[in-house]
This record gives structure tokens, C-alpha cells and sequence, in this order.
């Protein structure tokens, strides 16, 4: 704990060398330091201004508690844990979530290396039916695990969990089953959607899949929505991120917007809608 304090000190003293890293965490302006941590960031990297903002998003609510959630540059999500009993203090409380987690997505041990890929593949063995032959078969799960970490060798954990967001929201969207129907091998699936970030276009793809599922079980978007905000919530609770949960609530609440807006919408047919979804999000 000490070595992890240490390093984070000396990330802090790089990234932001004016502050003082023993009182970064207790100074209330975390919100100005978190957008200031990210600008320096993209500076380093030479990108657009633009890509270096944090985006807070506060729900609506008559009274406490208030809930704030911070999008970091790449998509991570993260919200406030404690119960604020102001707009203001959940937005520092998420600022600082978020800031914790951008710092300690700096440390070494929070790269992928051969030595991290080789300890996460053992433990997908260990946590399944596997065996590490497997590891060299991306046909098989763990194979494709494998080739995934691999792909992404030297990324950070939260550059590497962006992507991860959008397998999850494919397989929980049914569109990975469609493509394996299709005959498509594991690593053909990641190599084609490791080029697309997740953007209005997928997910109103998305959307329109889950209005299909409506159709065929009336019901099932309610169903999943409540249980997307359940998550969502005991996430937030326990200082995970949040990206994931937080889609999944985005996509069923477009849809059953797009329902409610026009009762009888002129949509494609099941097969252009399956055909959609296997040709990608061109």
C-alpha cells in the first residue's frame, strides 16, 4: 500500500506539478483538478481540446440525495458513492471517484503486458471448464480473450475496459450470437469492431434491436430497464465504472422512447434489422 501511495504521488507530481500530492484528494476543487489532469493528458498525447473534456451529467431530482455521474475522454463512466445532499457535492463526490481511478489507471501494474496477459489468461482457465491450450485457439472463449489482450498490448486497463464496454453491450444485445450463427470466427468479430467506438449510430442500432424484442415479447424493455437502473445503481454504490450500465439504460430508454413518440413506427423488417446487425455499423 505504501509503494502504491508512493507511485501515485509521483504521477500526481508529473501530471500536475504544481499541486501538492498530499492534499490533492482533500482539496474541494478535485472537480478543477480532474479536467485539469485530463487536459494535461491529451496535451501530452497532442490531441484536440476537445478530446481532453469531462462531461458531468446531474439526474433530476426535487431533493436530496443527488446523484452525479463524470465521462471521462474514451467513454469511462463513473458517479458519486456517498449520499450528497447537494447538486454540488455529488459532483465533487464523482470528480473524486474519477480521479482516483485516472490516477491509478497510470500505474505500471495497470498496463497490459505479456506478464499481465499471462496471469489474466490463467485465470480465466482456473474460473472455467479451459485449459491453457486453449489460450492459442481463438475460436474457443478463452482464445479469444487471449487475442483480445493481446491486440491491446500497452494499453491501459481503462482504454482496454472502452472496448470491453461495447463486446458487453454486443452480447447482452444478442448481436454476437446472430454473428457467430453467421459462421464468423471470434477473431474476425474483434478485429472488425475493435475499429468502432461506441457512438449515436450503434446504439441507435441497438435501439432498434430491442424494439424488435418488444414486439416479439411485449414487456421485455421495461423488464430490462429496471433492471439496467438496478445496476446501474449498486454499481455506482460500490465506485466501479459505470460505462456499461449506464449504455444499457441509454439504449432501452431510447427505445422505448421511439416507441411511445409514434405507437405504430415504420420500421424495418426482422430481416433488414438482422442484416443490419451483422454487417456492422458502416
Amino acid at each position: 500500500m505504501d509503494r502504491t501511495l508512493e507511485s501515485l504521488r509521483h504521477i500526481i507530481a508529473q501530471v500536475l506539478p504544481h499541486r501538492d500530492p498530499a492534499l490533492v484528494f482533500k482539496d474541494l476543487n478535485v472537480v478543477s483538478m480532474l479536467q485539469e489532469f485530463w487536459e494535461s493528458k491529451q496535451q501530452q498525447k497532442a490531441t484536440l481540446p476537445s478530446e481532453g473534456v469531462v462531461v458531468y451529467e446531474s439526474l433530476p431530482s426535487s431533493g436530496p440525495p443527488f446523484v452525479s455521474y463524470v465521462t471521462l475522454p474514451g467513454g469511462s463512466c463513473f458517479g458519486n458513492f456517498q449520499c450528497c445532499l447537494s447538486r454540488a457535492e455529488a459532483r465533487r463526490d464523482a470528480a473524486k471517484v474519477a480521479l482516483i481511478n485516472s490516477l491509478f489507471n497510470e500505474l505500471p501494474s495497470r498496463r497490459i503486458t505479456k506478464e499481465f496477459i499471462m496471469e489474466s489468461v490463467q485465470e480465466a482457465v482456473a474460473s472455467t471448464s479451459g485449459t491453457l491450450d486453449d489460450a492459442d485457439d481463438p475460436s474457443t472463449s478463452i482464445g479469444a480473450y487471449h487475442y483480445m489482450l493481446e491486440s491491446n498490448m500497452g494499453k491501459t486497463m481503462l482504454e482496454f475496459q472502452e472496448l470491453m464496454t461495447i463486446f458487453q453491450l454486443l452480447h447482452w444485445n444478442g448481436s454476437l450470437k446472430a454473428l457467430r450463427e453467421t459462421k464468423c470466427s471470434r477473431q474476425e468479430v474483434i478485429s472488425y469492431y475493435s475499429q468502432y467506438s461506441l457512438d449515436e449510430k450503434m446504439r441507435s442500432h441497438m435501439a432498434l434491436d430491442w424494439i424488435m424484442k418488444e414486439r416479439e415479447s411485449p414487456g421485455i424493455l421495461s423488464q430490462e430497464l429496471r433492471m439496467a437502473l438496478r445496476q446501474l445503481e449498486e454499481a455506482r454504490k460500490a465506485g466501479q465504472e459505470l460505462r456499461f450500465y449506464k449504455e444499457k439504460k441509454e439504449i432501452l430508454s431510447l427505445a422505448l422512447t421511439q416507441i411511445y413518440s409514434d405507437p405504430d413506427p415504420s420500421l424495418p423488417s426482422d430481416d433488414q434489422l438482422s442484416l443490419t446487425a451483422l454487417c456492422g455499423y458502416h
